[in-house]
């Protein structure tokens, strides 16, 4: 498959991208030579190699939950500048 420079400037045009000559001829080189490598891929044999969706291995690290007593409400506020009963209370900020 080929890309030429007034596919490029279609697909900027969709876009809405402007683009200069010198820009559109850069650009038809390199999608040109990207769709060059992606033809030469297909032709890779992956017969037996299994789908993987990372290069390595992903797995979670999980730790078990465990109950611990809650910081008390007046410790908790000690430091706010202003509360309103169990609530920090903080500046409006929607304008």
């Amino acid at each position: 498959m080929s890309i030429d420079k007034k596919t490029v400037e279609y697909m900027a045009h969709l876009a809405r991208i402007n683009l200069g000559d010198k820009e559109l001829e850069k650009l038809s080189t390199q999608l040109d030579s990207i769709l060059d490598f992606i033809d030469t891929l297909k032709k890779v044999s992956i017969e037996g190699v299994p789908p993987t969706s990372h290069a390595l291995p992903i797995n979670n690290v999980l730790r078990e939950d465990s109950l611990a007593a809650s910081l008390p409400a007046e410790k908790t506020f000690s430091n706010a500048p202003s509360r309103k009963n169990n609530f920090f209370t903080v500046p409006k900020v929607i304008e």
